[in-house]
């Protein structure tokens, strides 16, 4: 019987053996995400939204600064009348004025408020970022558990032929009934169909990638045989948690949104309130050709503008009432996303543990199916078997096989959820994931025959 070390290893073989492609064309987790962050429309969207929002707090910026503003025109008039000599002359004039806001409340609490909304829209763009992590990460190791189905598929199905070949062999002989035939005829035709199957899936798995990545990938990096199946022991589950209420993303989003809205109270509740601005202006003109003589006129002024607002409709109560409600909406919001966080965080890593120990069990069984075909196989040659228990000892090794292989891609999927639900998922987990992802090598005549 061979030990565990030696199963694992085979197991690895076998899915060296599905590898049609060259060395040179499999392609790895790290470079396929940086073309999808290249590629995605989603990401793209979120990163215009957040370059848009920070020219929405310029703008905003702009209603504190001063405003200079400068004028010139130039004419001619020419004047008939009964009553006075005919006149005509030119006129040219230029002017600058300057206006300083030096109180408005509002125009403050707006620009903070716009703050506050460029932090959301930041977040938001981080979110996307972790989402297509975790969306390039899931469609490349479904590309990996896919091709692990079909080599599984195929072992099997070359098992059962053997095992179909040998069965018409022994009745043509007389040591088999014609039922262990059909019997064998059977799960052969059924391992045909999973085959199939699994190519399909292969397929779409393969398509599933280059929609997110806009590079067709057939032949990806495998995961090592040596990578660590463990959890992190430094953090308990309380830490795990801790960490979500302080980074995860839709926290955060909801959070900014609080503070936004409550600047925009304050804002709306300004909207009672005095504002005191500063005006200063210089105008030049002069007349020509202006009977009796040519003229010019030079003014400067400055002014306090006070303004004090009374009554405007009901529309300044109305926008208090408005965004109070809406910051209530928001406050809810905020609640509901630091609950889900809690519980998303606990539930990925109750899934991380579990996956973690099904890896480990599932080790475990396939030195056991491997023993009960190894003994169901002796069993049949002596007699004590029949050929149905063969069949079936051998779709339970292979499907043995493939889950071992499934559930490590399992484990790797739940750490960056429960990475992404305590806010920490970054591009530097795909980095440190992709150095256990080694090229998959073209299969050998001698390894197909």
């Amino acid at each position: 019987m061979l030990t565990l070390r030696k199963t694992l290893l085979c197991t690895i073989t076998i899915g060296l053996l599905g590898a049609t492609n060259a060395y040179a064309e499999s392609r790895d987790l790290l470079s396929l995400y940086q073309h999808a962050t290249e590629y995605d429309a989603g990401i793209a969207a979120a990163k215009s939204a957040y370059l848009a929002q920070q020219q929405d707090e310029d703008i905003a910026l702009a209603g504190l600064l001063p405003s200079v503003n400068a004028s010139a025109n130039a004419g001619g008039t020419n004047a008939n009348s009964n009553l006075k000599n005919d006149d005509s002359y030119k006129t040219t004039a230029y002017s600058v004025s300057l206006s300083q806001p030096l109180l408005n409340i509002s125009a403050w609490y707006n620009y903070t408020s716009s703050e506050q909304d460029t932090l959301r829209a930041q977040a938001s763009y981080f979110q996307s970022q972790q989402a297509l992590i975790l969306n390039v990460s899931n469609a490349y190791f479904g590309v990996l558990r896919a091709q692990e189905d079909l080599t599984a598929a195929k072992a099997l199905e070359t098992a059962v032929k053997r095992q179909y070949e040998q069965a018409k062999e022994q009745f043509d002989v007389g040591l088999i009934a014609i039922t262990d035939v059909h019997e064998a005829k059977a799960s052969f035709d059924d391992s045909q169909t999973v085959r199939i199957r699994a190519e399909g899936l292969l397929t779409l798995a393969v398509e599933e990638l280059s929609l997110l990545t806009g590079q067709y990938a057939p032949q990806v990096h495998q995961l090592k045989s040596n990578f660590p199946i463990e959890l992190d022991q430094q953090n308990s589950s309380e830490e795990w948690v801790a960490s979500a209420e302080q980074n995860n993303l839709d926290i955060k989003i909801a959070s900014y949104g609080v503070q936004a809205l409550e600047d925009q109270y304050s804002s709306s509740k300004a909207g009672h309130y005095p504002t005191l601005s500063l005006s200063a202006g210089y105008e030049y003109a002069e007349l020509n050709d202006f009977a009796p003589a040519d003229s010019e006129t030079e003014d400067s002024s400055i002014f306090l503008n006070l303004n004090v607002p009374i009554y405007s409709g009901g529309s300044t109560q109305a926008g208090v009432r408005k965004t109070r409600h809406l910051l209530e909406q928001a406050k809810h919001e905020l609640r509901s996303a630091e609950r889900s966080a809690r519980i998303q965080t606990r539930t990925e890593l109750i899934n991380l543990r579990t996956n973690i120990q099904t890896v480990e069990s599932l080790g475990q069984n396939i030195v056991s199916r491997e023993s009960a075909l190894e003994a169901t196989r002796e069993g049949y040659k002596v007699g004590t078997r029949n050929i149905v228990e063969v069949l079936d000892a051998e779709r339970n090794y292979f499907t043995a096989l493939r889950d071992f292989a499934s559930a490590r891609f399992d484990v790797i999927e739940s750490s960056l959820r429960i990475k992404q639900s305590a806010g920490t998922l970054s591009q530097a987990d795909i980095s440190e994931l992709n150095t256990w992802l080694s090229p998959a090598k073209p299969a050998s005549s001698s390894d197909t025959n």
